[in-house]
Formats: structure tokens, C-alpha cells, sequence
């Protein structure tokens, strides 16, 4: 035999060796490049539908306080958004175009990975499909996020590495280091990615990459590149812990109980294709002829526990379908091929089908004024926070118009998050309101509204809040979406706040919350 071996001792203490040296199946570009084209086309088509989605007006703000970081994510995103808003400032398809050609993409690596694990034309064409129609793949390709260039990142590191395995390239770790430490300005998901893969290796080996210069070589461009983000952490006194720490207690509106991790990922790509990359687990974990990258499988499990432990979010977990689906679909192709192949055909069709009858959830399919009647906002958080932010502020500018002219030119609005913050940074200049401050996230950071501010609109606060600073505390109205949908805003207090019982500067501190 050709191989070479791979230091690394397998259940049995065995060597691990690397696969024979024979070439890898045709690619079939044609199909899974269309595949990856439809779903871009279908993201695009249906990007200027709804309306901004919270995260993406706080993405905005950030994007013109540019800093190498912010206390709930690194500076990718938001530099995203500064590049697209500086092409069209209010064209929710250019702002949504990255994410939409991410999504695409992460199509197109399944079936490299696919190819990559042995995967003939047909099984590659089977995992592009079902990543493509995968719920977590829809839902963060419709929006600007951190979540689907995460995913991306994910996939091409899988894919690499799956190639330094399977051929002993050491060099291509430069590569991995390299897309790693660019994936870390993205989101810090990839360095649980690079964790468990470690520890992958050193409990099922193969153990000779720990032999090599250039995973060393990797990692330190990884963590190089990763530094200004480290160092603006660091010098803030790392607010990124605390906003972990709030999404593991429920803060966040996707966050979910511990218990709720796993029994979550059966619904991330479809309940139907579960069993797809269920088997791609078994596969990595269990066939001989995977030996040599079982320690992906392993990661699999260091990843869970990780994000149980942590109290991460149940899509922290989609990073790994696109390798999952890639080692399931040979064998799932070799299973419809036994016993009564056209039954089997068919309910391998019916899977995929069905599992596009998520896309109204995922994407904005239902007519925005039907929304109400349908359980898409229950069964999909983001679609709710997408919804009414032209409305809502209105109805602050209201309040505002409704203040003598010579209170309001000295007022501000005092957002309650970074959401309504983002609205209003947004659409309140063409409604005439002044500049919202908050202390949610970034925006504390950006700093307090000037001493001589008289009057503060505040919006989504309890009274108990603000009486402990505003010595006349007014109840102006509630916010209301007039579409009767259930967000996190619907029904939020707006107040007028004037004769502060101590200056800004010793207010803003106690206003300070990460989440």
C-alpha cells in the first residue's frame, strides 16, 4: 500500500494511517453550482420583503463607529454594513447581498466536502441540496448577521482540513490559520471550531499534525490576526464574558435552555433530513474507511458539551451540518439504492420537499399583513424583529412633536436597547427627532447625551428605571406595530422624562446593560 502513516493511536492503540492515494470523484459543478446559484437567487428575490431586522440597524450604528471591536462582537459585520450602507444607504437588498452570496457559498463547499469524503456525483448533489434547503442556512442568509459568514467560515475550515488529513499537505494548516483568524473577526465560534478539533486529534488521532511546523505556523497567524479585536476586548475589560453570560441566562431573544442544545438541532436543517446528517455522525465516527478523520466526529461531541456548559445557543451547533451532511450523503445514496430503489428514490424526494415547507418561516414568504394569523413569528424569533421599526418610530416622533418647540431643542430619546436605538437612528432624522443614546451594548459605549439636554423621550423602560433618575417622569403611549404582531416591541412604554435628578455623566453608569 501507497499510504504513509499517521502517528496517532486509534481505539486500540493502533496506528492510524492515511488513506490509500487514489483520485476523488468527479465533481459535479454543474449541479451543486445551481444549486448554490437558486438559493442566492431565492435570498435576493426575497431580501427587500419585511423590513430591518434589529440586529441589522445596530449593525448600521456600528458600522459608523467603526472600532477593531464592540463589546457583543468583533468588527466584520459592521464593517459589512458601513461598506453595503455607503453603496445604497437604504436598499435592504445591497445590505443583505453579502449574506445572500455567503449562503451560496456554504452550498458550494458542502459539495467540495462531500466530494472530499468520497462522495460521488450523486451524493454530492444530495448534501449541497439539503444544506441548501437547511432552515439555519435560510434564515441567516435572508439577514445581515455574524451567524452566516460563521457558517462559511466553518465549512471551509472542515473542508481544509479534511484535505490535510486525507493527503498530509501540513502547509494547508497556513491556509487554516490564515481563514481562522480572518473567521475570528467574524465571531469567536470559530475558535471553539479549532478547540475541538485539537482535541479531536489528540483523542483519535491522527497524532502527526502535532509533528508539523505549520499547524504551529497557523496558529499563530490565527491568533495574530485575531489580536486587535483580543486587545480592544482587553482594554474594556473584556464585555464580551458578560454578554455570554447574559445569553446563557435568557437574555437574548434566541437564547434557550441548556437541555433544549441538542433536541434543537433535529429542526436546524429539517426533521426530515435529520437522519441525512445523523448518519454522516455515525460515518465519521464509526467506518474504517473515515478512519484517518474521525477526530472530526469526536469534535462533533467537544462542540456540544462546549455549548451546553457555556449556555450557547442551539444554532451554535450549525456550523457543523455542511460536514455532517457531506459524510451522510454517500451512505444515504447507497441506502436508496438496496432493497426497493424507487421506493426509496421517493422518499428520499419526499425528504427534501417537505423540508421546503419551512421556507415560510424561514423567509419572508407571508404577506407582511397576514402575519398575525400564522404561527411564523412563534416559530421564528428574527421574523418578528423585522417587522414594524418605521412605525414604532413614528409614534416616538409623535411624543417628541407633541413637547413645546422650546422643550425639544433641547431634548434627546433614551433608548431602552439597541434595536430601538437602531430604528431610530435610522428613520428618526426623516421624522424630525433628535439623537437616541442607550445603553445597550455598543451604544453605551458611544457615550451620553450632552449635559444640557432638558427633556429625554425614553422609550421601552419600566417606571421603576427611570423615577430613579427623572424627577418628573411622564406616560406618553405605547408602541404598536398596527399589524397585531407580537415582537419585543409591541406594547413598549414611552415616557417623557424631564428635571434629572443628577447630571449625565453620573447616570450613565447605572444605564449600562449587555445582552
Amino acid at each position: 500500500m501507497n499510504a504513509r502513516h499517521i502517528a496517532g493511536a486509534g481505539p486500540a492503540g493502533g496506528e492510524v494511517r492515511q488513506p490509500p492515494e487514489r483520485p476523488l470523484p468527479d465533481l459535479a459543478r454543474l449541479p451543486v453550482f445551481t444549486v448554490a446559484a437558486l438559493l442566492a437567487v431565492v435570498l435576493v428575490a426575497t431580501s427587500g420583503r419585511y423590513g430591518y431586522h434589529r440586529d441589522e440597524l445596530y449593525f448600521l450604528a456600528s458600522g459608523r463607529h467603526l472600532a477593531w471591536g464592540y463589546p457583543d462582537q468583533p468588527p466584520f459585520v459592521p464593517l459589512i454594513a458601513r461598506l453595503t450602507s455607503d453603496v445604497a444607504s437604504t436598499s435592504l437588498v445591497v445590505l443583505r447581498l453579502p449574506s445572500a452570496l455567503a449562503a451560496a457559498a456554504v452550498v458550494a463547499v458542502t459539495g467540495l466536502l462531500t466530494r472530499e469524503l468520497g462522495g460521488r456525483r450523486g451524493a454530492q448533489l444530495l448534501a449541497a441540496t439539503s444544506i441548501a434547503v437547511a432552515a439555519v442556512l435560510d434564515a441567516s442568509g435572508h439577514t445581515l448577521n455574524t451567524n452566516v459568514f460563521d457558517l462559511l467560515v466553518w465549512a471551509l475550515l472542515c473542508w481544509l482540513i479534511v484535505r490535510i488529513l486525507r493527503t498530509g499537505a501540513d502547509r494547508l494548516w497556513l491556509a487554516v490559520g490564515l481563514l481562522a483568524g480572518l473567521g475570528l473577526m467574524d465571531s469567536d465560534l470559530v475558535a471553539f471550531l479549532m478547540f475541538a478539533v485539537v482535541v479531536g486529534l489528540v483523542v483519535a488521532g491522527p497524532r502527526r499534525p502535532f509533528t508539523s511546523r505549520w499547524l504551529y505556523a497557523g496558529g499563530l497567524l490565527a491568533v495574530l490576526l485575531w489580536t486587535p479585536y483580543l486587545a480592544w476586548q482587553a482594554r474594556h475589560g473584556w464585555p464580551e464574558l458578560a454578554v455570554a453570560r447574559s445569553i446563557a441566562s435568557g437574555g437574548s431573544g434566541t437564547s434557550a435552555p441548556r437541555w433544549e442544545l441538542l433536541p434543537e438541532q433535529l429542526v436546524l436543517v429539517s426533521p426530515y433530513l435529520a437522519p441525512f446528517w445523523i448518519a454522516g455522525l455515525v460515518r465519521l465516527l464509526r467506518d474504517p474507511a473515515l478512519r484517518w478523520c474521525r477526530a472530526l466526529g469526536v469534535a462533533y461531541f467537544v462542540l456540544a458539551v462546549a455549548f451546553i456548559v457555556t449556555g450557547g445557543k442551539p444554532y451554535y451547533l450549525g456550523g457543523t451540518f455542511a460536514l455532517l451532511l457531506a459524510a451522510g450523503a454517500q451512505p444515504v445514496i447507497e441506502w436508496m439504492r438496496r432493497g426497493r430503489p424507487r421506493v426509496r428514490q421517493a422518499l428520499l424526494v419526499a425528504a427534501v420537499l417537505l423540508s421546503l415547507t419551512a421556507a415560510p418561516v424561514t423567509l419572508p414568504l407571508v404577506p407582511v399583513a397576514d402575519l398575525h394569523n400564522t404561527p411564523v413569528v412563534k416559530l421564528n424569533y428574527d421574523a418578528g424583529e423585522t417587522i414594524g421599526w418605521p412605525a414604532y418610530v413614528r409614534e416616538i416622533a409623535n411624543v417628541f412633536a407633541s413637547l413645546p418647540a422650546t422643550r425639544r431643542r433641547t431634548t434627546v430619546v433614551l433608548a431602552s436597547n439597541y434595536g430601538e436605538a437602531g430604528a431610530v437612528d435610522r428613520f428618526g432624522p426623516a421624522d424630525g427627532l433628535p439623537a437616541v443614546y442607550s445603553g445597550h451594548n455598543g451604544y453605551w459605549y458611544w457615550g451620553p447625551p450632552p449635559a444640557a439636554t432638558g427633556t429625554t423621550v425614553a422609550v421601552g423602560f419600566d417606571r421603576g428605571t427611570l423615577a430613579a433618575f427623572c424627577g418628573s417622569l411622564r406616560f406618553a403611549t405605547r408602541l404598536d406595530n398596527h399589524l397585531d404582531v407580537n415582537d419585543d416591541e409591541q406594547g413598549a412604554p414611552v415616557w417623557v422624562c424631564s428635571d434629572l435628578r443628577a447630571s449625565w455623566a453620573a447616570i450613565w453608569p447605572t444605564l449600562r446593560h449587555f445582552g
